[in-house]
C-alpha cells in the first residue's frame, strides 16, 4: 500500500501554466510543464511559467516529466527547465517531441533526454508504471496518462474531446479507456475549460464548411491567422484547398518547416505541388497561413498591418481569417488588431468562438469519460477555478460523491493513504515566473511596478553637479522628462522643482559630507508631492549626483 501526493504547479485556477505533481512514495511524476501568455497588463513580459524549485528541491526523486501533447499551455515551460535542470527525462508521442526538439534547438538545449512513448505501451518505473492512452485534440498524437500504482490507478486526461470521425493519429482508443475504468481507477484528474458548455464538443469544432463558404465568395488572396499548433484546423483548410486551384504561401520559416515535416510524416494530408513560396505571396488568389510566435500571439499578423514585413502588404482587397481562438487577456490586444485591419479597408472574417470551439471537453464529453473511468476520486483539474466548479457539478449528474470531488487551488496538497482521502493542510509554496527574455526569473513583481508606473506617469530624473573637495553645486540641478509633462509648456513647473531640488541638496550638505540617503528621500518625498499637486500625476523620480 501507498502513499500517494497529488498537487498542481499551475493550471488551477488558471488557463495555462498547467504542471501536476504525483508522488507515490518517494517516486515523483510529473504531468506537462506548460507557460501561460502574457496578458496586456503584463508590460514586456514574453509569457508566465510556474515556479519549479520544488523539482529542483527534490530532482533525484523525479522519474521524469510526461508530455500530454504539443501545445505550449502543456509544454511551453520544458525548455526554461531543462536549462536549469539538464538532466531531467521528457516523456511524449512522437509528434510532440518533434515540435519539443524544434524548439529545445533555437534554445540551443540539449535533446539527449527525450524518450518517445507509444500508446498503450507501458513504461515500468520499479513498482509504478505509466500507461499512455490515445485522445482526441487538435494536434496529432495527444495522449492522457495512467499512472498504476499499488492502490489503483491515476489517469490524467490532459486536453481532448470525444469525435469518432478523426482517425488516426487523432483518435481516441475508447476501448483503452474502458479497460483501464474496469481495472480501479483511485483518481481522475479531468479537464475543466468549457464544462460550462452543454452538449458534446463536435461537431461544434469543425471548421470545414466555413472555411468552404469564405474561400467561395472571393477569388482574391485570402490570408488565414491560425496558431501553427492547430495542426487538425490547418488540415480542415487543406481538406477545402484540394478541389481548388489555388496555391498555399506558408509565411514563417518555423510553420513552414513544421507542415513540410507533417506532410512527410503523414501528421497532414495535401498536395505539395499547390503549395508556393514567397514570392507567390502577391498572387492574386493565393491563400496566405500566418502563424504567431510562441509567445507573442498576433506579433507576426501586426508586422505585415503596420507594414513592415518585407515580403507582403495588407491591400483592400485582401480577406483576413482568424481561425484560432483568442486566449484569455488578449482581448484588447485582438480588438486592436481587427481594428487597425479594418482601418486598412480590407475583409475581415472571425470565427466565433461560441459556434467554433476548440478541442476540450464539454459536459457531455466529460460524463463520459467520467463513466468509462468509474473514478473513486474526481479532480477537477485545466481551467479557471469556475471552470473547476461546473466540472464538478457535471461529475455529481453522474453519480459521483460530492465528498469523493476534489476542488483545489495551486500548491494545495491531495494525500491518499492505503487508498483512501486523508484530509490534511499541507501546501506546497508555488509561485510564477515571468519570462522577459532569455533568462529565467529576470523579472519580478517589482519591475512590473515600475513599467506600470512608468507607463502612467513617466520618469523625472534630477542631476547635479558638485565640487569633490567643497561639496558645493557646481551644475544643477536640472531636471529632464520623458512621459511626465510637455517641458516648453511647463517651464514654471520644472524650474520650481529645480529650486525645491537645491534647497534639499543644500539642507543635507554639510561641510565636506553629503547625506546622499536623506538627498535622495528628500528630493523624492518634496519634488513628488510639489508635481502631484501641480499635475496629479506621480511619475518615477531618479537622482543622478557626481562630483568633480
Amino acid at each position: 500500500m501507498s502513499k500517494i501526493k497529488i498537487f498542481a504547479m499551475g493550471g488551477l485556477n488558471d488557463l495555462g501554466k498547467n504542471m501536476y505533481v504525483v508522488e507515490v512514495d518517494k517516486d515523483i511524476f510529473v504531468f506537462d510543464a506548460g507557460l501561460k501568455y502574457a496578458d496586456d497588463k503584463m508590460l514586456g513580459v514574453d509569457y508566465i511559467i510556474p515556479n519549479f524549485d520544488y523539482l529542483k528541491d527534490n530532482v533525484n526523486r523525479i522519474k521524469g516529466i510526461f508530455i500530454t501533447h504539443g501545445h505550449e499551455l502543456q509544454m511551453g515551460a520544458v525548455a526554461d527547465i531543462l536549462s536549469e535542470i539538464p538532466n531531467l527525462k521528457i516523456y511524449g508521442t512522437a509528434f510532440t517531441l518533434d515540435i519539443l526538439k524544434e524548439e529545445l534547438k533555437l534554445e540551443g538545449i540539449s535533446t539527449d533526454n527525450l524518450i518517445e512513448l507509444k500508446p498503450h505501451v507501458k513504461v515500468n518505473f520499479g513498482e509504478n508504471s505509466i500507461f499512455p492512452i490515445s485522445l482526441t485534440h487538435s494536434v496529432p498524437d495527444a495522449v492522457g496518462y495512467v499512472l498504476y500504482t499499488n492502490d489503483g490507478a491515476i489517469f490524467y486526461t490532459g486536453n481532448f474531446a470525444f469525435d469518432p470521425t478523426m482517425m488516426g493519429p487523432y483518435k481516441t482508443d475508447i476501448g483503452k479507456l474502458a479497460y483501464v475504468g474496469k481495472q480501479g481507477v483511485l483518481c481522475l484528474l479531468s479537464e475543466s475549460v468549457y464544462a460550462e458548455k452543454k452538449g458534446y464538443t463536435s461537431p461544434q469544432h469543425r471548421c470545414t464548411e466555413a472555411f468552404r463558404e469564405i474561400i467561395s465568395k472571393t477569388d482574391k488572396r485570402i490570408l488565414f491567422n491560425i496558431f501553427e499548433s492547430q495542426l487538425y484546423r490547418i488540415q480542415e483548410l487543406f481538406d477545402v484547398l484540394e478541389n481548388t486551384d489555388r496555391r498555399v504561401v506558408i509565411m514563417g520559416k518555423t510553420l513552414e518547416t513544421l507542415i513540410q515535416s507533417c506532410l512527410e510524416k503523414g501528421y497532414l494530408k495535401f498536395d505539395k505541388n499547390k503549395i508556393g513560396t514567397i514570392r507567390d505571396v502577391n498572387v492574386d488568389n493565393v491563400i496566405v497561413i500566418i502563424s504567431d510566435e510562441r509567445e507573442k500571439p498576433f506579433s507576426n499578423i501586426k508586422r505585415i498591418i503596420r507594414g513592415t514585413d518585407k515580403f507582403i502588404k495588407i491591400n483592400k482587397e485582401d480577406t483576413v481569417v482568424f481561425a484560432t481562438q483568442v486566449y484569455d487577456g488578449m482581448e484588447k490586444t485582438a480588438a486592436d488588431t481587427y481594428d487597425s485591419l479594418a482601418k486598412l479597408g480590407c475583409n475581415i472574417k472571425i470565427l466565433s468562438t461560441k459556434n467554433y470551439l476548440s478541442l476540450h471537453a464539454s459536459q457531455e464529453d466529460l460524463m463520459l469519460m467520467i463513466d468509462l473511468m468509474r473514478p473513486k476520486y474526481y479532480y477537477p483539474v485545466i481551467g479557471e477555478y469556475r471552470h473547476q466548479v461546473n466540472n464538478a457539478e457535471v461529475a455529481k449528474k453522474v453519480g459521483m460523491k460530492e465528498e469523493n470531488i476534489l476542488l483545489k487551488l495551486n500548491g494545495e496538497v491531495v494525500t491518499f493513504e492505503n487508498g483512501n482521502l486523508v484530509e490534511t493542510d499541507e501546501k506546497i509554496k508555488i509561485d510564477d515566473i515571468l519570462i522577459d527574455g532569455k533568462t529565467v526569473g529576470d523579472i519580478g513583481e517589482a519591475v512590473i511596478k515600475d513599467r506600470e508606473a512608468l507607463s502612467d506617469n513617466g520618469i523625472v530624473v534630477v542631476t547635479a553637479t558638485l565640487d569633490k573637495a567643497t561639496k558645493k553645486v557646481l551644475a544643477g540641478p536640472e531636471i529632464l522628462t520623458r512621459g511626465f509633462i510637455y517641458v516648453k509648456d511647463n517651464i514654471d513647473i520644472i524650474k520650481e522643482a529645480e529650486k525645491i531640488s537645491l534647497e534639499v541638496i543644500s539642507e543635507y550638505t554639510k561641510e565636506n559630507y553629503v547625506d546622499y540617503s536623506k538627498v535622495k528621500n528628500g528630493i523624492r518625498d518634496k519634488v513628488g508631492k510639489y508635481l502631484y499637486d501641480q499635475t496629479e500625476c506621480k511619475p518615477m523620480i531618479l537622482l543622478v549626483i557626481q562630483e568633480v
